[in-house]
């Protein structure tokens, strides 16, 4: 089981605790370059789909299916689940920060991400 990894905004300051940062998004941060974003590497493929994506809008009432469809797409999109296993090498190799431009964390992709690369949700 990899250990947990730490969330955090994109616009964020780097840490040297951040250990590899993965972007997790589809699309790059609007108006952040990429030197300051400090971007260990950028794994598109694993984020929500575009109509998921838009479906939830990150909508508290809609939180529980998002995860449910999320977790489908992760274990049956072909690309999503090649850029996961790169996700879940990384992890494996040190610590990981996923990354997101999303102002609101605890809403987005990124705690469905760090359950499954932990282990604790299936993908």
């Amino acid at each position: 089981m990899a250990p947990l990894a730490t969330l955090k905004r994109v616009y964020a300051e780097p840490s040297p605790d951040d250990g590899t940062r993965v972007l997790v998004d589809r699309l790059w941060p609007r108006g952040l370059g990429r030197e300051r974003a400090a971007v260990d590497a950028w794994l598109r493929d694993v984020a929500p789909s575009t109509d998921l994506r838009r479906w939830y809008g990150h909508r508290p009432e809609l939180a529980r299916e998002f995860r449910m469809r999320y977790l489908e797409e992760l274990a049956t999109v072909a690309a999503t689940a090649d850029a996961l296993r790169a996700l879940r090498e990384l992890a494996d190799a040190g610590p990981v920060t996923l990354l997101t431009a999303t102002a609101v964390i605890d809403g987005s992709h990124l705690p469905v991400l760090r359950d499954v690369i932990a282990g604790a949700a299936p993908g």
